[in-house]
């Protein structure tokens, strides 16, 4: 009987308790990401790219995922070839950055053929120096343009993920680029250590020194904060598992926890900050959604 009233007991404080800020987040994008599709009949960087590589992630971590937020956009991830086909508005349509960010969603969501293909799309775009140029007349990226490090260290995992041997000698030369490319931005410092880890220990140095009083990062070092650069740098903290470092990124979890809209979702991060765009929106929340996944202890 003890252990009954427990039991019942403890599943009335969960219950009282609500769903966590991960599991608002996930039952917002989940809502969220096959809407567009529907809608618009064309696939999205931001749904279908950001919003349903957290949900992949957030699946594969144990989280439960409707099977129909993601089905549309699974069965358009493993057709690569039929990317570039997409109906979209060509004035706000970057192919390249769009293949990125779709196969950065799809190496979260299978393996396999699909992926080694949707990899080897992207090494025609690999610039010389070992990187892949995208919004390279922006200062900092945002959330659907990411920018030259975070595309860079994004794609170079999506080949490190497809795993084929031929994708080894591309993988190299990003890392020549990212070892050598200057990191003066706290986004492009995160995307270094995003993708290479304590390799350039003043990228590391830049991120800790960057964390504003309220607990987050904004694009450049004594910037007001964002949720997207946030989320990036929190992403890069919790890849080094440093116990050191986990005062910082408990304090960059607290301002993402404050951020969050009671949808689930984050007020989207824009350059200039201030703007309104639904695309940035789900892109940013998407990214913090993964955040919050990644950081939690």
């Amino acid at each position: 009987m003890r252990i009954l009233a427990a039991t019942l007991f403890s599943f009335g404080v969960a219950a009282a308790a609500g769903p966590s800020p991960e599991e608002q987040a996930i039952a917002y994008l989940a809502r969220e990401v096959p809407q567009w599709s529907k809608q618009n009949h064309c696939f999205s960087c931001h749904n279908n790219g950001d919003g349903a590589r957290a949900l992949y992630v957030a699946r594969r971590r144990g989280y439960p995922v409707p099977a129909a937020a993601l089905a549309d956009t699974t069965a358009w991830l493993k057709r690569p070839r039929q990317w570039d086909q997409n109906r979209g508005d060509p004035r706000f349509s970057d192919k390249k950055l769009a293949r990125i960010q779709f196969a950065a969603s799809l190496a979260e969501a299978v393996a396999g053929r699909s992926l080694i293909e949707a990899a080897e799309s992207l090494l025609p775009y690999q610039q010389a120096d070992g990187s892949w140029q995208v919004d390279a007349e922006a200062n900092v990226g945002s959330p659907v343009t990411w920018g030259t490090a975070l595309a860079t260290a994004m794609t170079r995992r999506t080949l490190q993920k497809a795993g084929a041997p031929r994708f080894r000698a591309a993988i190299a030369r990003a890392d020549r680029w990212l070892l050598a490319a200057p990191a003066t931005t706290i986004l492009d410092a995160a995307a270094v250590v995003l993708a290479l880890g304590d390799h350039r220990p003043e990228c590391v140095e830049l991120l800790v020194r960057g964390q504003t009083s309220d607990g987050g990062w904004g694009p450049h070092l004594h910037s007001p904060p964002e949720a997207f650069d946030t989320s990036v740098v929190l992403l890069a903290l919790s890849s080094l598992a440093w116990p050191e470092l986990r005062p910082v990124i408990e304090r960059g979890r607290a301002y993402l926890l404050q951020a969050q809209l009671e949808s689930g979702g984050w007020p989207e991060t824009t350059r200039p900050p201030g703007g309104q765009s639904y695309a940035q929106h789900i892109s940013t929340s998407g990214w913090a959604t993964l955040a919050l996944l990644m950081s939690r202890k």
